[in-house]
């Protein structure tokens, strides 16, 4: 507060100074849900608040043990001002994001919060919509918004020992007005809450009871740290997220000519801004983000005009031209060029999965180029990935797959006559990791734990089967293109309205799932599609209706991109996407096939 007494009045300052000396004993708000604003174009950055974030720092994050921790939310924040300014004896009535109650990133705050209070009441509104497709926020959510809502009581008692959590929820598919009604016709003493005993990672719901924490860690902050692989006590040494643009319109097109037009453009505007006297008016022509920002105010040097055009995987089984350029992508690291080479060049075979921080069940898929942080996102959460090499600055090849794990692995599997008969190498442990994250009854039992953390992995009977489902299903995933098109029967009827006024005939792109077709568009139709090949499912959709999704015409929510440079059409693309759609049907068919297989297995 202090920095600030310059600039008011001797009678505000008196006044300031009175507030603070004064003992708080019962705070009540609702603060903003949001970590930052939406779109940098907006010019309506939240406030910095840095000696709060020196305490959520110091408090919440120290806390924490997830493995990436963003906890300077303005809920966050309104949360660790007023404990610190609540009175020794009060109470803290916030109504909040629901996320603190069950997502790893709030560990640390459960813990502390838990520490510094003696009796806490929450009682969970829903209404995640990102969580939850089958939800609406007009209709299930208290404030009509995406985000789930709480109302959280915490209590301070001077003289009380111990920590108390209690907790209620609203049925998942509840209005809102029902949930309103429920609020205004009850006091809160009569809300019936169960009694939480948090878990030793500070779960509160959803605790689950399993050998999860025994297994063998895939890959852990403190390994990826570690530069003895012996100390590493993780199977993999690198883990890395997916590319993150914040920008993906600019940098990525299924079209190589569009792509290097739309980033020659975006490089003309940096140049003749970096020249300037910028004072943050910065238009709105471009995508901007607070990286690209600071980048562009150092000067033309922090406007690099180099790049590459790499194939990247940008969702299953869709792959798009994607400019390799560190200025405009927020999030191209040096992990990520030590996965896929100085260039981005490499074909390395990386497990990307969907896991941590999601509320859809785990999905994973294998690549062998550079992929998108969304590559399996369709909600909350995004894709981390470990690959089976890295690349030093040089281009040389190094195991990412530890010295430490190669030997548990080996440890536990082979006696002596076994290891010269048929060792155990660092490649089929790979071939073993996919294929075990796979396996359906590895997924069902560590459901919930998948969602906090990366996976572990448990020793199974026969590691060679294993490994060799793995090998069967890195093949189709990697190869897809080339495997054998299911036999799919077309039937062509052309859209003679369409021909009369000389357009193409409308992309439509819409799976039948129950009369086993896809509507390619108004002259188009794929029949004959297998039940079973719709099973196979990466988050909340299936192979093939990920295809559909990336293929359909869209107008771009960039207004400059829209106007510009909008020249994706479907008709152009049609047959490509006809014979994608055959293949990874067969892909589908066989994938269900092989985990079916496992789940007959024992281990």
């Amino acid at each position: 507060m202090d920095d600030l007494f310059g600039s008011v009045s001797d009678d505000n300052v008196r006044r300031i100074r009175r507030q603070n000396s004064r003992k708080i004993s019962v705070i009540i708000g609702n603060p903003p849900y949001n970590a930052n604003q939406l779109n940098e174009n907006e010019n309506n950055k939240n406030r910095e608040y840095p000696e709060i974030d020196k305490r959520i720092k110091e408090t919440y994050i120290e806390a924490s043990t997830a493995q990436k921790t963003k906890l300077y939310d303005m809920y966050a924040r309104f949360f660790r001002w007023a404990s610190d300014r609540l009175t020794e004896n009060g109470i803290l009535a916030l109504i909040t994001n629901r996320s603190f109650i069950d997502t790893r990133t709030f560990d640390g705050f459960r813990k502390v919060v838990a520490e510094e209070f003696n009796e806490i009441y929450v009682i969970d509104l829903g209404g995640d919509v990102r969580a939850n497709p089958k939800l609406s926020g007009t209709k299930h959510n208290v404030f009509g918004i995406q985000t789930g809502v709480a109302i959280s009581f915490m209590v301070k008692r001077a003289k009380a020992k111990g920590s108390r959590v209690f907790y209620a929820r609203r049925p998942e598919l509840e209005t809102a007005e029902e949930k309103l009604a429920w609020l205004g016709s009850r006091k809160l003493l009569d809300v019936p809450c169960d009694e939480i005993r948090p878990d030793k990672k500070q779960n509160w719901i959803n605790q689950a009871d399993n050998d999860f924490d025994g297994l063998l860690p895939m890959a852990t902050r403190e390994g990826k740290r570690s530069r003895n692989q012996m100390n590493a006590r993780a199977l993999f040494s690198l883990f890395a997220s997916g590319i993150k643009t914040n920008r993906d319109d600019w940098v990525y097109d299924f079209a190589e000519d569009t792509l290097r037009e739309k980033v020659r453009f975006f490089h003309d505007k940096l140049k003749a801004l970096a020249s300037k006297n910028l004072n943050d008016q910065f238009g709105t022509d471009v995508k901007w983000s607070r990286d690209l920002k600071l980048k562009l105010k150092r000067g033309p040097g922090g406007v690099p005009a180099d790049g590459e055009v790499v194939e990247a995987l940008w969702r299953p089984f869709v792959r798009k031209s994607y400019w390799v350029n560190k200025t405009l992508s927020d999030i191209l690291t040096e992990h990520h060029f030590r996965i896929f080479g100085p260039r981005l060049d490499k074909r390395n075979p990386t497990i990307a999965f969907l896991c941590v921080y999601s509320s859809h069940p785990i999905a994973v898929m294998l690549s062998t180029a550079p992929f998108d942080y969304c590559l399996l996102k369709t909600g909350n959460g995004g894709t981390e990935s470990v690959p089976l090499f890295t690349y030093d600055s040089n281009g040389t090849k190094r195991d990412n797959i530890t010295d430490w794990g190669l030997d548990q692995f080996r440890k536990h599997y082979q006696t002596n006559r076994e290891q010269k008969k048929r060792p155990i190498t660092k490649e089929a442990i790979f071939r073993y990791v996919y294929g075990l994250l796979h396996d359906p009854v590895y997924r069902e039992k560590y459901a919930i734990n998948l969602k906090r953390e990366f996976p572990r992995i448990p020793f199974y009977k026969d590691f060679w089967q294993w490994a060799n489902w793995g090998e069967d299903l890195m093949d189709l995933h990697i190869g897809y293109e080339s495997v054998t098109p299911a036999k799919l029967k077309r039937i062509d009827m052309p859209d003679e309205k369409a021909r009369k006024a000389g357009l193409p005939p409308k992309c439509i792109l819409k799976a039948d799932k129950d009369g086993g077709r896809i509507i390619i568009d108004s002259d188009t139709t794929l029949t004959g599609i297998p039940p079973e090949a719709w099973d196979y499912r990466l988050g909340n959709r299936s192979a093939l209706e990920w295809i559909l999704d990336q293929y359909k015409e869209k107008k771009p929510k960039d207004p400059t991109i829209r106007e510009k440079f909008n020249t994706y059409r479907f008709a152009g693309y049609k047959e490509k996407v006809i014979e994608l759609l055959m293949r990874v049907t067969t892909v589908s068919v066989r994938t269900v096939a092989i985990v079916s297989s496992m789940r007959k297995t024992a281990r």
